[in-house]
């Protein structure tokens, strides 16, 4: 029988950091599940080396972690709980992790509003709190943040697909347990579905 894994410990599962434990905020955070980190940086393959990263209500920070496992040059984590960012400043520390990772204690969504106009971010992970229904605050001034040609991470529960706020092209979408997530851009109505998106998650 597997041995569970204990309460507020991640594991790193891919990259130069594969199968590193890190600690976090266990308390109030929702990690991405290993079985859908597994499934996105799969499908983020071909454009995580090298790419600058926004990990947005980053909780954990599991999906930034992961990114500067398999090789992003950049990595910004934006959570608004002290906690949550003391944790991840522990967990790069401990990883060692360089100049390329920075935490920004503040709320997401001031964040972004400072931040609008830099189009710097070539991939974004959007996984707020569930219960806040924060997508359609946060898509719309992300834009603002983000890089021509680039990737949307967003999750989202399986039980109810929220309303985005923008219009998103859909690259990937799936779903594991209680789960929804999938990869899409910001379309401006003009772009061809591909890799067997679709207009909208199911």
């Amino acid at each position: 029988m597997a041995q569970r894994r204990p309460r507020g410990e991640l594991r790193i599962i891919g990259g130069t950091w594969r199968s590193r434990r890190v600690r976090f905020a266990d308390s109030t955070v929702r990690p991405t599940p290993d079985r859908v980190r597994q499934t996105t940086f799969d499908w983020l393959a071909p454009r995580i080396r090298g790419a600058r990263v926004l990990d947005l209500c980053a909780g954990s920070g599991a999906m930034g972690l992961e990114a500067l496992s398999r090789g992003a040059a950049e990595a910004v984590f934006v959570d608004a709980g002290r906690a949550q960012i003391a944790a991840i400043q522990a967990a790069l520390d401990l990883l060692q992790a360089g100049a390329g990772a920075r935490v920004v204690q503040q709320d997401a969504l001031q964040w972004l509003q400072g931040a609008s106009g830099q189009k710097h971010f070539d991939i974004a992970f959007v996984d707020p709190p569930y219960a806040a229904d924060l997508w359609s605050r946060l898509l719309p001034p992300l834009a603002g943040c983000i890089a021509a040609d680039h990737r949307l991470y967003i999750e989202w529960p399986r039980a109810q697909t929220p309303d985005f706020g923008v219009a998103l092209q859909w690259h990937r979408t799936s779903r594991a347990a209680a789960v929804s997530y999938g990869l899409a851009s910001f379309s401006d109505g003009t772009h061809p579905d591909v890799e067997g998106g679709t207009a909208c998650p199911e």
